[in-house]
C-alpha cells in the first residue's frame, strides 16, 4: 500500500502538479507504481525498528520522505535536462532523504518519533536528553574571547 495517493503527492511534491498529470498521460500508472515501490522501500528500511508498514494516520515525515524520493523519477519520466539545476536539487533532496531514512533505521536512541514495533518500546525516542549543558554563564565565552584577543594583540600574532 502506498503512503500517498496521487492527489496527496501533488500537494506535497516540490514540482508543479501539471508535471504529474503529464507523466500520467504519457505513462498511465507510473506515478502510482513509484509511490507503491518507494513506500515498500521505506518499509524495508524501517521495519527492523519501527512498526512498518505504518497505519493511518501516516506520520507526516513518512509522507514527505515518500514525496521527495518519488520526485526525481517523475521528472526523469516526464523528460528533464540532466544539467538542470532544479533537477540536481531534487536529486540531492532524494539522496538526503534516503540518508535520513537510513539514519532513522540504524538509530539506537530514536532520532524520529515513529511508532515502534511492539517488542521495542512505546515511542521512537528512547532517551530524551538535553542537547547541551554548561555550568557557566552564557556570557562567560565573551570574556574568554576578549582575553584571547587581547593576548594575541599583545603578542603581535593572529589567531591560529
Amino acid at each position: 500500500m502506498a503512503y500517498l495517493t496521487k492527489d496527496r503527492y501533488k500537494v506535497l511534491a516540490l514540482i508543479p502538479p501539471e508535471y504529474v498529470d503529464q507523466v500520467e498521460l504519457q505513462a498511465p500508472g507510473f506515478v502510482d507504481a513509484q509511490l507503491e515501490t518507494k513506500s515498500d522501500w521505506i518499509d524495508s528500511q524501517l521495519r527492523k525498528r519501527y512498526k512498518a508498514p505504518f497505519q493511518p494516520p501516516i506520520p507526516g515525515v513518512i509522507e514527505q520522505w515518500l514525496a521527495l524520493l518519488v520526485t526525481p523519477d517523475v521528472l526523469v519520466k516526464r523528460g528533464v535536462n540532466p544539467t538542470d539545476e532544479q533537477f540536481a536539487y531534487m536529486e540531492r533532496r532524494a539522496e538526503f532523504t534516503a540518508a535520513a531514512i537510513q539514519q532513522a533505521a540504524d538509530s539506537e536512541k530514536g532520532l524520529y518519533d515513529l511508532p515502534l514495533r511492539d517488542d521495542v518500546t512505546a515511542t521512537g525516542i528512547a532517551h530524551a536528553t538535553p542537547l547541551s549543558y554548561s555550568e557557566q554563564s552564557p556570557y562567560v565565552y565573551t570574556d574568554a574571547q576578549g582575553y584571547t584577543g587581547r593576548a594575541e594583540d599583545q603578542a603581535r600574532r593572529g589567531s591560529s
